[in-house]
């Protein structure tokens, strides 16, 4: 089977704390404008919850995208809101890319979305009621919500794509390994187009207070804008968010052959384990590194080619020093030539859909020769000693780049991506 197949990005579709839409999303970033505020989803006081902050996805209503009163009521009805946040992301992603029945046998379209934790709503909502009411009382649907799968079957159905359909749950790592494995899937033969990317919809009380418990949230108090700062010496956790950035990713002859727009092209990949402990990463981010240096490989790149990196950015204390470990010992001399910035910074950890985000931007990036800033980077940290793009958007000529994601249980994977050119 051939593994000589090119693979492009032909769509992009974000919903995030900055944003409901990819242009919109991306406008923000680029201003450095933050999502953070109270959150708003449940009262951290009347719950007894020590975090107050969070990146929530304010006003958002099925039904401004799904107008037909009778399928959004449907959908509430059977999707978690990690689902629904999924479904909107792919309808940009699609009608972004052209992509449809006329233009692309749907027998060779795959979905692949990956999600950290599901619907965790549904799964507290229903346990509760479970308990307080009894049986009878628990949601009908509360399987088909919560499964983590469910983003990627319910997308495959609105598009009718009937190629394979999988998810990915690799904690912070879910998005970027299910782009990664679209990569992959079509490089290989397997299908012409996938709609692939991340999900997350996890502000509840108990992923806020057990994040909170583990001490990774931030607890700093005052302006919600201020708290998320990815590589500052005053950095003290991260803040959670939620979202779901999905894209089109295509085989290179079947996009030119329907005209498509090409944002950039998936030119490699790696990924890696620390083996080393199911929460903090590797001490010297030797796992990290070895990601990155696979990535490389597989793009046929040498470190000096690299010109800008998505760093995964959380803003806890451990993360962006020893991220930052791996990228020095990867590229050496070039590391101080390199640009990185946290997504992060603006729109929180949205977990599994957050390496997706980043890909994203990448795609965006690389499109635009613009990257996004690294905001609240006021104080660096002498331990993080890199360009993190503080503050300040800029315009740099970007040839190629990285997107990488970090996650729970030492799942370390990297994208890389550059300038399409025939």
């Amino acid at each position: 089977m051939s593994s000589n197949k090119r693979v492009v990005v032909t769509g992009i579709g974000l919903v995030s704390p900055v944003g409901i839409g990819t242009q919109e999303t991306w406008s923000n970033l680029l201003a450095g404008k933050s999502g953070a505020a109270r959150i708003t989803s449940f009262d951290p006081d009347a719950n007894n919850i020590d975090v107050k902050i969070a990146c929530e996805i304010k006003d958002f209503d099925i039904a401004n995208y799904y107008p037909d009163r009778r399928k959004s009521g449907s959908m509430l009805k059977e999707m978690d809101r990690v689902t629904l946040l999924a479904m909107v992301a792919s309808k940009f992603a699609v009608e972004d890319s052209g992509l449809n029945s006329t233009n692309s046998n749907p027998d060779r379209v795959a979905t692949f979305i990956g999600t950290g934790v599901g619907g965790l709503k549904t799964t507290c909502a229903d346990s509760q009621r479970l308990t307080e009411q009894g049986q009878r009382k628990m949601g009908l649907r509360s399987i088909i919500r919560l499964m983590p799968n469910a983003p990627a079957g319910q997308v495959a159905i609105e598009f009718g794509a009937r190629g394979r359909a999988k998810s990915d749950a690799t904690a912070c790592a879910s998005g970027l390994d299910s782009l990664m494995d679209a990569y992959m899937y079509i490089k290989y033969g397997r299908a012409d187009a996938v709609i692939a990317g991340g999900t997350e919809a996890c502000i509840d009380t108990f992923s806020v207070a057990s994040f909170s418990n583990m001490t990774a949230l931030s607890k700093r108090e005052g302006d919600p804008t201020k708290v998320s700062r990815p590589f500052s010496k005053d950095r003290d956790g991260f803040v959670i968010g939620e979202g779901a950035a999905i894209m089109v990713l295509e085989e290179l002859e079947h996009a030119l052959k329907r005209g498509a727009k090409i944002y950039a092209e998936v030119v490699g990949s790696g990924a890696s384990c620390d083996a080393n402990h199911i929460v903090a990463p590797h001490e010297t981010g030797e796992g990290a590194a070895r990601a990155i240096k696979d990535a490389l490989e597989d793009a046929n790149l040498k470190p000096g080619d690299i010109d800008y990196i998505n760093a995964h950015g959380t803003s806890t204390p451990l993360n962006d020093e020893r991220e930052t470990l791996a990228i020095k010992s990867v590229f050496g001399e070039h590391a101080k030539k390199l640009a990185l910035s946290s997504t992060k910074s603006m729109i929180g950890h949205s977990l599994g859909a957050a390496g997706a985000m980043g890909a994203a931007v990448l795609a965006l990036s690389i499109h635009d020769q613009k990257v996004h800033p690294t905001i609240n980077l006021d104080t660096p940290d002498p331990a993080c000693d890199l360009d993190y793009v503080p503050n300040v958007a800029r315009p740099m000529q970007i040839r190629a780049g990285l997107a990488e994601a970090l996650g729970f249980g030492g799942h370390n994977t990297v994208i890389a991506m550059a300038r399409y050119s025939q």
